[in-house]
């Protein structure tokens, strides 16, 4: 008997009551799985905490749904709108385009440019051999002629390659020439290398098209029994400016189109210039076609743009200053940004439903391990009535959604100091392609995942997985411990999402007197920043609880806010390196990387930035001689003596696992002040690089006094404050004890000081406007 599998996602990840969510979902050994709406309360299953806790709340859905497999689409290729089959030459044709291979000895074939059916062996291809030669070839269905160059293709190197088909003679002509240049490709003019080939051979026929059959770029059509029609043979790498003439091109219009000029008119079929489109605010997915028939291509999967072309001279690093150098389209055939499952259910939320954390359970089969699923989703008020905000940082929940860590970087253990320890969706996860992958993972080929999506199922959100190279809870169950801690206290509170931040700016804040994060709000987009700024300027009351945040800017495009885009560069760790040339995002057009290298560390906002992370053991932290300070008694008050979180969910202690610091250098207020801060870390903490000019000995936790957390409180213009605590570990100390602990009772102090009408307990405000000059006697 097949094993019980369930996976699903959410077309929504943030709703109202009266909204309609739709779910997909899969399933493998059971055509019926049980349904059941839940209010997630906690996820955290340590032993010295509540355990999980959820709610189930009635619906119109639960019960039993009809549930079966489906099948997913990866890899991201271009399909071309043709509906009068201008693509399906009969005659003479010559099909061409600058490329850039990133894997061309995979072991598979590579469809670059065509209109071909795999499975019927019909239409033709321009593309890549197993063995990494290029491939020119014509099927008829019965039978295939293929042509392949003498020099196979390198990796990382730029080529102009083109194919025509004499239609009276039968002549197949292949052209593969380097187009290599100082910048543009991994080696340069120096290496010794042989990169172009040209050969002919007379083909027995022409291509037979079908009439349902797309032309595609970085991939081809296919069909299955069970799945029907996809698309397989999919390319890893660039593609610059292709095109299709319905004539033989000669060998000196080649060699013209290769040097740089423009296609010839007379012939022209199309010609998809993927430098157009460039704006401010970045590039779309649709390639446009300047030829005569204007037959746009659509990019699924999302194909990576803004990347350097062909012709890069490496004098601008943005598509901005040189738009005509950045016609690199970009193809991984594992990338993934929409499952596309068919509605298994939709539901109508009730009117009256609380906001909060929710979730579709599904079980099926034992109920528990891969028979038991949680689909998570955000439900916000449909008009604000609490004073508190909890703010779920679902951008980062999307950088860091299905990574592969623990399997795919052997330094994960030397980081956390422990083996990883795997559960059966962690394999589960590693083993499906259509899980995806996060922002801290490459692709197949070996280049940076930059685009994360939650139209899929996210396995490491759900409210009970833990990380497996730490062993706790990361992200999303860590954030299930502070609502947990609003629940026990009976706070009034409304849950609000990073989507909501990033869409409706300042707004989304405005009607709450406080907001609360979450435990890592590490990647925010420009307009998240924004907002967040200019909430706690105009008066907001703003808690960061967590550390590490506010830390990588990302961009959300606004009509798909299911797809987060990243690029990874620059003064920071990181899990790969966008290349030089592709720091700006497509997204938005701004530059990605960490916000301190764009001028916006978050010492400017929080007070406090990120300075070290470690794993295996949490400290506490230790009263400052600021928190003996009159004016700030309330925020200890009711706690005994100088130790304050020697205890917690997250190894022990409320400071550790990534850890920020005050900086006056960086941006903190000078009226901040510092209530608490750690010490005593071990030297899995490692000083930061950003904090460092050169690498030395002696910048670990237990020599370099930077390794610590500063929980520092300031207060801003009209009346506004923020308390940041500094910690990831520090949300996960609220519930040890049941509650009843000292770092729950500090928080409580600060949360009811903020959300409390009328000025906060503190006399000491900030001046906004520079005191009156005394009058000069004449």
């Amino acid at each position: 008997m097949a094993q019980v599998k369930l996976f699903g996602y959410s077309d929504k990840i943030s709703v109202k009551p009266g909204d309609v969510i739709q779910f997909h979902v899969n399933a493998d050994g059971t055509e019926v799985a049980e349904a059941q709406l839940v209010r997630l309360i906690h996820g955290d299953e340590h032993p010295a905490g509540p355990g999980f806790v959820e709610q189930e709340i009635d619906c119109s859905v639960n019960g039993a749904w009809r549930v079966e497999k489906q099948y997913t689409q990866v890899g991201s290729f271009l399909e071309v709108g043709d509906i009068e089959r201008r693509l399906a030459l009969e005659g003479s044709f010559t099909v061409f385009a600058f490329v850039h291979p990133l894997w061309p000895q995979v072991g598979t074939r590579q469809c670059l440019v065509g209109r071909w059916d795999n499975d019927k062996n019909c239409g033709f291809g321009l593309g890549i051999k197993q063995n990494g030669l290029l491939e020119f070839w014509v099927g008829q269905g019965d039978e295939v002629d293929y042509l392949e160059a003498e020099v196979p293709l390198k990796a990382n190197m730029w080529y102009f390659v083109a194919a025509s088909l004499d239609a009276k003679t039968g002549r197949a002509t292949l052209y593969q020439e380097g187009v290599v240049n100082r910048y543009n490709s991994v080696l340069g003019k120096v290496a010794p290398l042989d990169l172009n080939s040209h050969v002919s051979e007379v083909f027995r026929f022409r291509p037979k098209h079908l009439a349902d059959t797309p032309f595609l770029m970085a991939g081809s059509r296919d069909w299955h029994e069970k799945r029907g029609h996809f698309v397989s043979q999919l390319y890893c790498g660039k593609i610059d400016r292709p095109g299709l003439f319905d004539r033989v091109l000669g060998r000196d219009e080649l060699d013209l189109i290769r040097s740089g000029d423009r296609p010839p008119a007379k012939g022209m079929v199309a010609y998809w210039d993927t430098t157009h489109g460039y704006t401010d605010q970045g590039i779309g997915d649709t390639v446009t076609d300047v030829g005569p028939f204007k037959l746009h291509a659509k990019g699924y999967n999302r194909p990576v743009r803004a990347q350097t072309g062909w012709n890069w001279s490496g004098r601008n690093d943005c598509f901005r200053l040189a738009p005509d150098e950045y016609g690199g389209v970009e193809f991984h055939s594992d990338a993934l940004i929409d499952c596309n499952w068919k509605v298994t259910k939709a539901l109508k939320l009730p009117d009256d439903l609380r906001s909060g954390a929710y979730a579709m359970r599904l079980r099926a089969g034992p109920g528990t391990g891969l028979g038991e699923e949680y689909i998570p989703f955000f439900v916000r008020p449909k008009v604000p009535t609490g004073r508190i905000a909890f703010l779920v940082p679902t951008a980062s929940y999307l950088a860091y959604a299905n990574e592969h860590l623990s399997f795919d970087a052997p330094i994960v253990q030397g980081m956390t100091g422990m083996t990883p320890i795997l559960t059966d969706i962690d394999v589960e996860m590693y083993k499906n392609p259509e899980f995806g992958h996060g922002c801290y993972d490459s692709w197949a080929d070996g280049q940076g995942v930059c685009y994360s999506s939650y139209r899929r199922p996210v396995v490491n959100m759900r409210p009970k997985y833990r990380i497996s190279s730490m062993d706790i809870t990361w992200q999303y169950p860590a954030d299930l411990s502070v609502i947990a801690w609003l629940e026990h206290h009976n706070y009034d509170y409304d849950v609000l999402t990073d989507e909501d931040l990033d869409l409706e700016g300042v707004a989304a804040l405005k009607p709450y007197r406080c907001v609360i994060s979450g435990t890592h709000p590490e990647y925010y987009s420009e307009r998240m920043m924004d907002a967040t700024e200019d909430y706690i300027e105009g008066g907001g009351r703003y808690i960061y609880l967590g550390a590490n945040g506010y830390y990588c800017n990302v961009a959300i495009r606004q009509d798909e806010p299911w797809v987060l885009e990243c690029r990874k560069f620059g003064d920071t760790w990181k899990a790969w390196e966008a290349r030089p040339g592709e720091h700006y995002m497509a997204t938005t057009g701004q530059k990605g990387g960490p916000w301190k290298c764009l001028g916006r560390p978050p010492q400017k906002i929080m007070g406090v930035g990120f300075v070290s992370e470690g794993f295996g053991r949490s400290e506490p932290f230790y009263r400052m001689p600021d928190s003996y300070d009159p004016q700030l008694a309330w925020i200890t008050e009711g706690i005994d003596g100088e130790i304050i979180g020697d205890f917690g969910l997250a190894y022990d202690g409320a400071a550790g696992v990534e850890l920020d610091r005050y900086d006056l250098t960086l941006g903190t207020p000078p009226n901040a002040k510092v209530i608490a801060s750690s010490g005593g870390h071990t030297d899995n903490y490692i000083t930061h690089v950003q904090v460092q000019l050169h690498q030395h000995p002696g910048i670990t936790g237990s020599y370099d006094y930077r390794v610590r957390a500063d929980m520092t409180y300031f207060a801003t213009p009209n009346d506004g404050a923020v308390f940041s605590c500094s910690s990831i570990a520090f949300g996960q100390a609220l519930p040890a004890n049941g509650f009843d602990n000292n770092v729950s009772r500090l928080l409580a102090n600060v949360v009811n000081a903020f959300a409390k009408p009328g000025p906060l307990p503190d006399a000491a405000r900030p001046e906004t406007t520079p005191p009156e000059a005394e009058p000069v006697a004449s």
